[in-house]
């Protein structure tokens, strides 16, 4: 027989079959074509998409000898979610066809298990290639080539998606998951035909991270699997979370196979966090991994975890059994949006069991919803179950497959057959506009496929971004019990990652019911945030999220809670006692009316008036010998400088500014080295007068008023210049002090010196006529005569000397407005002790002695 005739032969084969089993399911038809392929849901058409859904949950690992053909893996434990994933497919390839959406072209399909496992995976990719080389049997419209197959649904699992996606994408073979969320599938160098109708984790992963950040969570445990996808989950789950501080406490990669050696571990260890009563979060795998860790977990009664979930099981019936109600309530995760597809029950309800060769499927989910086992006739009972008789009514059943009043992965099928569907459509209408059209039909498919935009019945908007994914949008759903004691999955939030941020996450706190149904909100952390006004010290060798609360520091605040460092203040601002805000600091100089400052003010007009009065005196009584004789011009010059020697501390008092920082240490060198000019010039001549042999000697008269003048001018000069070249060089300005700060939070304003230098060679100078001054006075201190000046400039000049060396210690010793304090008194002090000391005892004898106050008096020549 002829390759062609065999080809006939198929095709009148199909087609018997065909009429056969149309009156037994109006949909759809099984097919077997071969012994060694694998059972498929079939209904043909003119293009024929492929479908992949794992109807069952467990399958063996393949134990191959490469001695004998490969057996055939026997797939167990049916899933009636993932049959309900499969009729949508159905459901949608025949709303197509009633519309107007395809004209002149039905549109059919190939539906095969993958029992979600890599191998069987491939093995049902095999069987559909070899189909689709066998039935290409129908004339392809003018855009089509020789593929009945150009596009596949599926899968729901990341790991086989892999696998058949890499394949595929070496063809152009569109490959649209409908639950594949791992981020490896967005590499498009690898997986270059490969699209999907949910997000990736990537944007699920910032939700969670955003979620378990929203509750101020920082115990987080994770439970996952050694495949890749999870690893890559993980690792990106747990580098957001330490950015955030949280700590992953428990982290588990296991297979599935070896699942149930771990479950003692893992136990123990969330026994023993209890004991320091945390509660602790977990990011688990997908359901049928969890199939295998919960039912140990509630057999050793572990209660009271909140569970965050991951989209893969959140709303995963098959885990809302009673018997996991105490473990699983309360459970908080991400999900799919979901939506009620009009006619879907109703098309779900209309299927039946058949006899008919391919529709083992159908008979499959028959036995699994009622658990009972078909006999058709002629046909004996293997066991002795129950039997069905193939006239139960679904519609009084209540299981996974029949609810439908919010379906999601149901959704995603749906998106992506009319997403195929809008693709085929713009191939269909021939206009070729991209630069694939002289290319085969799969790359012009996948090129409309990536370019589909429309808005659906429910109002979303249907496309494919730069790496095949859709819009990133979840719903935060919530495990609840109804009043039948039922669980619900209750919507109580959103999460939007193309939203603006602060508005990304949306939660309804309080439409929640957290775990052993309570109404607040678990806390999960090892110590507690720290309260503001104080930081977190990490303990060595514990975790991140397990520290010690300190205080801050004089000048640093924590405004919020759980701070991990505490804020400088700015300068010039102080920490409230607190620690929480910073205030302004409290500028603090030596001012007229606090009690120093009254003090020192009362000292200066004191000295002032005492001088004046002392003026006064002399002036009324500058005829008088005493007067006379102590060289009136210069005492009243001496007088002059001191009143200004008393009047510059004024300047050290009060606020600093600009010209008082510039002049008030000039006046004072100026006026204090007027004062030593004065009492040198009245030395020398006390010297002069005293030690001459006779009156009246050449040496006294060549030091006269006009030499004194312009001794006192030459000594004064030098002061000038110096003060003059301070000034216009580098003045001192006014100057706030931080470093002065305290736990009272004052701030010095003081007078800055940028060339202390100045200041010193001021004082420096002063020093030195107070040196020569004492030098000259102490050699006529013992000179006969009843009123020796010299004796008293000696004591003025010791009492200057020892004040201004005390000075020094103590000014750079003083802080703040007490160096200001200890300058003010030197002056006042060595003020007094000049005046004091060379004219009271003066205006002693003028006031109280007039009898001495003669010419005879002054030489010691009468009695007493």
């Amino acid at each position: 027989m002829t390759a062609e005739e065999e080809v006939g032969k198929a095709k009148e084969g199909k087609k018997d079959r065909m009429e056969a089993n149309s009156v037994n399911f109006h949909v759809s038809q099984c097919v077997k074509l071969k012994e060694s392929e694998l059972l498929a849901l079939q209904s043909e058409g003119d293009v024929v998409i492929g479908g992949f859904f794992h109807l069952h949950y467990d399958a063996p690992e393949p134990q191959q000898n490469y001695n004998s053909k490969p057996h055939k893996i026997a797939c167990s434990g049916f899933d009636l979610r993932a049959f309900r994933w499969m009729m949508t497919m159905v459901f949608a390839v025949e709303e197509i066809n009633k519309s107007d959406l395809l004209p002149g072209v039905k549109l059919g399909y190939r539906i095969m298990d993958c029992c979600d496992n890599i191998h069987t995976a491939l093995r049902a990719f095999s069987s559909l290639v070899s189909f689709s080389e066998v039935t290409a049997q129908f004339e392809p419209p003018t855009c089509f080539f020789d593929s009945p197959i150009p596009a596949i649904i599926g899968l729901a699992s990341s790991s086989p998606s892999r696998a058949v996606a890499q394949t595929l994408g070496s063809f152009n073979i569109p490959l649209v998951s409908y639950f594949a969320t791992c981020t490896c599938l967005s590499d498009k160098q690898t997986y270059p035909s490969f699209l999907r109708t949910v997000p990736s984790d990537f944007f699920q992963v910032k939700g969670l991270v955003q979620l378990v950040t929203f509750f101020d969570w920082f115990w987080v445990g994770t439970v996952g699997t050694t495949v890749r996808c999870f690893v890559l989950i993980f690792q990106n789950f747990s580098a957001s979370l330490n950015k955030t501080n949280c700590k992953i406490v428990i982290f588990y990669r296991t297979t599935t196979v070896y699942m149930g050696s771990k479950l003692s571990q893992i136990s123990s260890d969330h026994m023993c966090l209890r004991c320091n009563t945390l509660q602790i979060e977990f990011r688990v795998p997908p359901q049928t991994s969890l199939w295998l860790l919960l039912p140990r977990l509630a057999q050793r009664n572990v209660t009271g975890i909140q569970w965050i979930a991951s989209e893969s099981w959140v709303a995963a019936t098959l885990l809302s059994q009673p018997h996991f109600h105490r473990l699983l309530q309360g459970t908080l995760g991400f999900s799919f949006p979901g939506v009620r597809i009009p006619g879907l029950k109703d098309f779900l309800l209309s299927v039946r069991p058949s006899p008919e060769p391919g529709m083992e499927f159908i008979n499959m989910f028959w036995e699994e919803q009622f658990g009972c086992k078909l006999k058709f006739e002629g046909e004996v009972m293997k066991d002795n179950g129950t039997a069905c008789t193939g006239l139960e009514d679904l519609s009084l059943t209540s299981s996974r497959y029949t609810d439908v009043s919010k379906v999601r992965i149901s959704y995603n099928v749906y998106k992506a057959v009319f997403a195929i569907a809008h693709a085929l459509h713009a191939l269909l209408d021939c206009k070729t506009e991209g630069p694939f059209n002289t290319l085969l039909m799969f790359k012009q498919l996948l090129y409309h496929l990536k370019k589909v935009n429309f808005t659906n019945q429910f109002g979303e908007r249907i496309y494919f971004n730069s790496n095949g994914e859709p819009a990133p949008l979840y719903e935060v759903v919530n495990w609840q019990k109804d009043s039948s004691g039922e669980i619900r999955f209750v919507k109580v939030g959103s999460y939007d990652s193309s939203a603006a941020p602060g508005q990304k996450l949306q939660v309804q706190q309080s439409s929640i019911i957290w775990t052993r149904g309570d109404s607040q909100v678990p806390t999960s952390q090892c110590s507690a945030p720290c309260p503001p006004g104080s930081r977190q010290a990490t303990r060595p060798g514990e975790p991140l999220c397990c520290f010690d609360c300190l205080p801050c520091a004089d000048g640093e605040i924590s405004n919020q809670t759980g701070s991990t460092e505490c804020i400088k203040c700015p300068e010039f601002f102080w920490s409230d006692p607190d620690k929480v805000k910073c205030v302004a600091g409290v500028e603090e100089f030596l001012s007229f009316t606090e009690t120093m400052g009254i003090i020192l003010v009362t000292l200066t007009l004191l000295g002032v008036i005492l001088t004046i009065i002392i003026t006064a005196i002399f002036h009324h009584f500058r005829t008088t010998p005493i007067v006379k004789a102590n060289n009136s011009e210069i005492s009243f010059l001496l007088l002059l400088s001191l009143k200004l020697c008393f009047l510059c501390s004024l300047l050290f008092i009060g606020q600093p500014s600009v010209w008082t920082c510039m002049f008030r240490q000039a006046a004072f060198g100026v006026s204090f080295v007027i004062c030593l000019s004065c009492l040198l010039v009245k030395t020398i001549v006390v010297l002069l007068a005293f030690r001459a042999n006779v009156p009246g000697p050449k040496s006294l008269r060549m030091f006269g008023p006009s030499q004194q003048r312009t001794l006192i001018f030459c000594t004064t000069a030098p002061q000038i210049c110096l003060c003059t070249g301070w000034l216009l060089g580098s003045p001192p300005i006014p100057f706030r002090n931080p470093t002065f700060q305290a736990s009272n939070g004052k701030i010095f304003v003081e007078c800055k010196e940028p060339w202390p230098a100045g200041f010193y060679l001021v004082l420096g100078y002063i020093g030195l006529l107070a040196f020569v001054c004492l030098l000259l006075a102490f050699l006529g201190r013992k000179l006969p005569d009843t009123f020796n000046e010299a004796k008293f400039i000696t004591f003025s000049m010791l009492i200057f000397i020892a004040v201004w060396i005390s000075f020094i210690p103590a000014y750079v010793s003083s802080p703040g407005k007490f160096s200001v304090a200890v300058e003010i008194f030197a002056i006042l002090a060595s003020s007094f002790g000049l005046l004091l000391c060379i004219f009271v005892p003066k205006c002693y004898i003028i006031l109280l002695h007039p009898e001495r106050n003669i010419k005879k008096g002054m030489t010691g020549k009468f009695s007493n």
